[in-house]
């Protein structure tokens, strides 16, 4: 790994570190995140570090929370994207002919939907379900692109010498899968899904803009954003907050997804 991409990858492991820890301790710390404490739209003080909302409520304890959606959603979602992945990924190359041809056909038949439009469609229509809507809405869309690289990866694993010699010893397929090949793909999978979850959250934050994400009271960085920019005229400071710490994050999750990518890739380790 080169050096500019150490100092970015240990950049993006702090600043990953601090908004998790803001995410497990900072709704607790000041005041409550759902009602008001203070005068509306009060600029930052000792008694409320970031200031107040339009209707009085901590900002600081808004987005502490607001980490804590974020973290899950994306959290779970990568999870579910991961597992539906891996199994289709898997079916697709080992599978028959019957049962992996239409998963093949299935899988590049979710490139065709815009993944965000198919997000807000099913968000939008299961809107009653809540923070769940969002989830199932995001995943949908999150699993196809593992699928793939699983596919590919597992492709060209098939045939390396030492999984083709443990096949000439008699070992069945899901040994091999689950023994030789897929411990193989940890390092890229991993780089993979911290790129994704970035997107992931950029995702619930334009869906929570738009008003179909997190419903209020509960905040999200994405509704903190867009009541903010309604208000930016008269309290232009509470717009920054939120946009600032999502992009922190996602800068944060593109830098490590990148380092652990670099650690991974054998050409790039044997180059320096």
């Amino acid at each position: 790994m080169k050096r500019g991409q150490k100092i970015l990858f240990w950049f993006g492991v702090i600043t990953l570190s601090l908004v998790v820890l803001l995410a497990i301790i900072g709704p607790h710390i000041r005041h409550p995140y759902d009602i008001p404490v203070g005068r509306p739209s009060l600029p930052p003080q000792a008694a409320f570090w970031l200031g107040t909302d339009e209707q009085g409520r901590d900002i600081f304890a808004r987005l502490a929370y607001g980490a804590r959606i974020s973290r899950l959603i994306g959290v779970v979602v990568q999870a579910i994207a991961l597992s539906v992945g891996l199994l289709v990924g898997v079916l697709s190359v080992f599978a028959p002919k019957w049962i992996a041809v239409p998963i093949q056909r299935l899988t590049d038949g979710m490139f065709a939907f815009p993944d965000l439009l198919l997000a807000i469609m099913i968000a939008g229509v299961f809107s009653s379900a809540g923070i769940w809507a969002v989830v199932v809405g995001l995943s949908i869309s999150a699993w196809p692109p593992v699928a793939r690289l699983v596919k590919t990866q597992l492709t060209t694993l098939k045939e390396r010498e030492f999984v083709v010699a443990a096949r000439a010893m008699g070992a069945p397929t899901w040994y091999l899968v689950f023994k030789h090949m897929l411990p193989h793909l940890r390092g890229v999978l991993l780089a993979v899904l911290m790129v994704d979850m970035a997107a992931t959250i950029l995702a619930e934050s334009t869906l929570s803009f738009l008003g179909i994400g997190v419903r209020p009271p509960d905040p999200s960085w994405g509704g903190m954003i867009r009541t903010a920019n309604e208000l930016k005229m008269s309290n232009p400071i509470m717009l920054l907050w939120p946009c600032l710490l999502l992009s922190l994050t996602i800068f944060a999750l593109n830098f490590l997804g990148d380092g652990l990518r670099a650690m991974t890739d054998p050409k790039q380790s044997q180059s320096h």
